[in-house]
């Protein structure tokens, strides 16, 4: 089952007065892209929370989110370590002391000192990590749904025009044979009109006939198209990265409609693989939104 690249997610986790919400979205994009928005506290465990999210979503611009809740209020930072706020205080009236300064020690002098008033994470962090993880995991599972829907949209109108490209394929070759026959049969007789001694050289004459129709068969393209359509049918049954290799056969496909193109004699041909163009590019389209 193929998904959609784009979804978004909600998930949930609570014990006692905490509580965590994840919020996830994805958007596309050619290779994975994470963007994180955690708590200070988590941010020691950054990392730890990057790996999991790429272990379970391999392509798209991804945006999470994490808040965790003690009561009614969110937690924003870290306990305070009051024995580093005195710390700092003394530090703060020694220099005054030193300087014979008389000024009073404000609250914006003591903010200077901030990043010492914390304590360490990873206790706070290790204790609420498994409620961290179960509300990701949540909100990726809830993503999910949505992309895997989008993505059986998806797959139901590309099968449709690999379904009709397939049909056109088959109407090509049904009528190849008689549109080569006819053109150079058209052929022969003007080359007979116009070389007067040809007519006396019909071996010259087929062989030169019989190295146009082989630059003009269009059978080699056909056989060759209709493989890459039955290994991008065989892709869309994996979920293992096939937007991109659904990207890569296309491009074959289209290569070959284009070689048809610039083969075709008659009109039939010529608008079939104009069809074929067409419809590789609607593809190409949808599967741009492909994870």
């Amino acid at each position: 089952m193929i998904s959609s690249m784009t979804g978004y997610g909600k998930g949930y986790a609570q014990e006692k007065d905490l509580s965590v919400e994840a919020e996830i979205k994805s958007l596309n994009n050619r290779y994975l892209d994470l963007s994180l928005r955690l708590p200070k506290f988590l941010a020691a465990k950054e990392f730890e929370l990057r790996e999991k999210v790429k272990s379970r979503i391999k392509r798209g611009k991804i945006y999470l989110s994490v808040s965790v809740r003690r009561g009614e209020l969110e937690e924003k930072s870290n306990e305070v370590d009051t024995a580093s706020v005195k710390y700092a205080l003394k530090i703060l009236k020694d220099i005054r002391k030193a300087s014979g300064l008389k000024n009073k020690i404000s609250f914006s002098d003591l903010m200077l000192f901030q990043n010492m008033f914390f304590k360490e994470d990873d206790e706070q962090a290790g204790t609420e990590m498994i409620l961290i993880e179960k509300a990701i995991d949540a909100a990726i599972d809830d993503m999910n749904k949505m992309r895997e829907a989008e993505g059986r949209e998806l797959e139901k109108d590309i099968r449709s025009r690999i379904n009709h490209i397939d049909q056109v394929i088959a109407k090509i070759e049904k009528v190849k044979e008689e549109s080569l026959k006819t053109y150079f049969e058209r052929f022969k007789e003007k080359a007979k009109q116009l070389t007067k001694d040809i007519v006396d050289n019909d071996q010259r004459l087929f062989t030169e006939l019989a190295i146009l129709s082989e630059r003009y068969d269009v059978t080699e393209e056909c056989i060759r198209l209709k493989s890459h359509i039955k290994m991008f049918l065989d892709t869309l049954e994996q979920s293992d990265d096939a937007g991109r290799r659904l990207n890569f056969i296309l491009r074959e496909m289209n290569r070959e409609a284009n070689t048809i193109n610039s083969k075709a004699i008659a009109s039939d041909i010529s608008h079939s693989g104009i069809y074929i163009k067409e419809e590789i590019e609607k593809i190409r389209e949808q599967i741009q939104n492909i994870e």
